[in-house]
């Protein structure tokens, strides 16, 4: 596995190989989802790239950017056991060289007012900008990203178009803990009781997708929202969607693909799941 630091040195590498690239971005504090985001990537192209960069421009609480775990360590450790070709570790003035208060403003439209857009706002500006920056840097001809982050793929998806690039966006399944929850880093900041309390969400969504032909997810909505609140977590959302475009549904509508979406905290800690629903 090749480490790069500065954009230059990765790029004169990269110019060499003519190989399909996979990109797979992280902000570290690797777990088995990222890798195998990494083996998807490596089962489909000559050449798997991965970043670690934890990105200041897309928290907009800075508590929560102080507080992201940092283990480049152990992510290093973890990269060399599967097809890790090149590591990009650059620097916050590697890829903001103009300084973070000085951001591109990307058009994503209807997606930065639902959901995470609402609750995080600036959040996925600052995303476009990094990933706008990072592809750039590696030029991939495929990009691998979870879908537990639903709404944060289809914003990449947004500035793909943007950017009129014709890298391909490889959405892949959510990867999940024994008990259910969704693989993250922030889980690492949990405690062990609300870590296996955490599995709880899973269980919310699991259930509005067994009972959706037999109450209105109005029901189902309030039901579990009340059930996670009495249990100790403050849910900010949850919500039904269409999976194609995250329009909002009042009700299920078997006629479209459908996707049930959640962001709730528990020990002050935000996590967001989801789930296909048919």
């Amino acid at each position: 596995m090749l480490l790069f630091k500065e954009t230059a040195h990765l790029r004169h590498f990269l110019n060499t190989q003519n190989k399909p690239i996979g990109f797979i971005p992280t902000m570290g504090a690797l777990h088995q989802g990222h890798l195998s985001l990494i083996q998807k990537a490596a089962q489909e192209c000559q050449l798997t790239v991965v970043s670690i960069f934890v990105n200041p421009t897309q928290f907009n609480d800075p508590t929560d950017f102080e507080k992201y775990p940092v283990t480049l360590d152990e992510d290093i450790q973890l990269l060399s056991q599967v097809k890790t070709d090149v590591l990009f570790l650059p620097s916050v003035k590697e890829m903001y060289p103009k300084g973070t208060g000085n951001l591109t403003n990307f058009d994503i439209g209807y997606l930065d007012t639902i959901l995470d857009g609402t609750f995080r706002p600036g959040h996925f500006n600052g995303v476009c900008n990094i990933v706008e920056t990072l592809l750039l840097a590696v030029e991939p001809d495929k990009l691998f990203m979870g879908e537990k982050d639903f709404q944060q793929c289809l914003v990449v998806k947004r500035l793909l178009e943007i950017m009129k690039s014709s890298i391909q966006l490889v959405s892949c399944p959510t990867r999940r803990e024994n008990n259910g929850l969704a693989m993250s880093s922030r889980n690492e900041r949990l405690s062990k009781s609300a870590r296996e309390k955490a599995s709880a969400i899973h269980y919310c969504l699991q259930s509005i997708r067994e009972d959706m032909n037999k109450r209105s997810f109005g029901d189902l909505q309030t039901h579990y929202s009340n059930y996670l609140n009495s249990n100790g977590f403050e849910t900010e959302y949850l919500l039904l969607a269409d999976a194609n475009n995250l329009q909002m549904l009042d009700e299920f509508d078997t006629s479209k693909k459908m996707v049930v979406l959640i962001a709730t905290k528990i020990e002050g800690v935000r996590l967001i799941d989801n789930l296909r629903i048919n």
